[in-house]
C-alpha cells in the first residue's frame, strides 16, 4: 500500500526516499557508484554484435509482415484487429512485468553467459537509473528485438507459404501477434522515456500523460527501494491490479518456499558494493 500511495507523492519525496535508501547501502548512487561502474564495464563487443543483429532482423521482419498485413486486410476484420491490438498490448505489459520481476528478483550476474548478457543491465539500472538514458538505440532495444524474431519469422514464413483463404482465417491472430511484437520491441524504449525528464518529443509526453505508454510518475513507484512492485513497464496498466492481488509477493513466497532462495539478494549485493 505504501508503494501505491507513493505514486501520487511529489517528485522531491521520491528522490529523497531513493537517495536515502541508496546512501544506507552505498557511499554513492548513480554513475559514480562502484557497482554501477563495474557492471557498465561488462558490456562487451560480443553483446553489441548480438544487439545489432537482433535489431536489423526484427525491423526487417516487421516491415515484411506489415506489408502483408495490409495486403490481406478486409473490412470484416476491423473489430478483430482492435481486439488483437488491445490484447497484444496487455500481453506485452504482463510479459514485461514477468521478465522484469524475474531478472530483478532472481539469478546472478555470475551466471554463465546469461548473467552478464541479460541480468547485468537490471542490476546496473537499480544503482544507476539514469544509465538507460545514456544508452543508444541499439543498446536500449537490442534484447527486446531478439525476443520477437522467432514469432515474426514464423509469421513471415506463413505469409509466404499459406493460401489467401488460410491467411484470412488466421488474420486476427496475426494482428494480435504483430501488436504484441511491436509493444515488446518498444518496451525498453518506453522504459527509457520514463526515465527521461528533458528533451522528450511532445508526442511522447502526450502518450505518457494519457497513460497510453508508461508514465514517468507511475514508474517512479518501482524505483523506491527495495524495488519490489510495479514491474510492468510497457504501459503499466497491469501494475495496480497485480499489486492489489499481491501477485508478485505470492509468487516470490512460493519460489522461496520451494528453493530457499531469497528474493533480490543479488540486487542488494550490487547495491552495497563500495569498491
Amino acid at each position: 500500500m505504501a508503494s501505491i500511495l507513493n505514486e501520487n507523492g511529489a517528485g522531491e519525496d521520491f528522490q529523497k526516499t531513493e537517495l536515502n535508501g541508496a546512501v544506507r547501502s552505498s557511499a554513492r548512487w548513480g554513475p559514480q557508484h562502484a557497482g554501477a561502474q563495474e557492471l557498465a564495464k561488462l558490456y562487451s563487443p560480443g553483446k553489441r554484435c548480438q544487439e545489432w543483429i537482433s535489431v536489423v532482423l526484427c525491423f526487417a521482419l516487421m516491415a515484411f509482415n506489415f506489408f502483408h498485413l495490409l495486403a490481406h486486410f478486409h473490412l470484416g476484420h476491423v473489430w478483430y484487429i482492435l481486439l488483437g491490438i488491445v490484447g497484444g498490448i496487455l500481453t506485452a505489459d504482463f510479459a514485461s512485468g514477468l521478465v522484469h520481476w524475474g531478472a530483478d528478483t532472481w539469478g546472478s550476474v555470475d551466471l554463465p553467459i546469461f548473467g552478464k548478457a541479460f541480468i547485468r543491465p537490471f542490476r546496473e539500472h537499480h544503482i544507476d537509473p539514469t544509465a538507460i538514458t545514456r544508452h543508444d538505440f541499439i543498446e536500449t532495444n537490442g534484447d527486446n528485438c531478439m525476443l520477437t524474431i522467432v514469432p515474426l519469422a514464423n509469421m513471415a514464413f506463413n505469409f509466404h507459404t499459406l493460401t489467401p483463404v488460410e491467411i484470412y482465417h488466421i488474420y486476427p491472430w496475426y494482428c494480435y501477434v504483430y501488436a504484441l511484437a511491436i509493444f515488446v520491441t518498444l518496451t525498453n524504449q518506453i522504459h527509457k522515456w520514463s526515465h527521461t525528464y528533458f528533451g522528450l518529443p511532445c508526442w511522447v509526453t502526450f502518450l505518457q500523460d494519457c497513460h497510453i505508454i508508461l508514465p514517468r510518475k507511475h514508474h517512479r513507484v518501482h524505483h523506491v527501494s527495495p524495488h519490489e512492485t510495479y514491474f510492468c513497464i510497457t504501459t503499466g496498466w497491469l501494475n495496480y491490479p497485480l499489486e492489489k492481488f499481491g501477485f508478485w509477493r505470492n509468487l516470490e513466497d512460493i519460489i522461496q518456499g520451494l528453493t530457499g532462495e531469497k528474493p533480490r539478494s543479488d540486487d542488494l549485493k550490487w547495491a552495497q558494493k563500495t569498491q
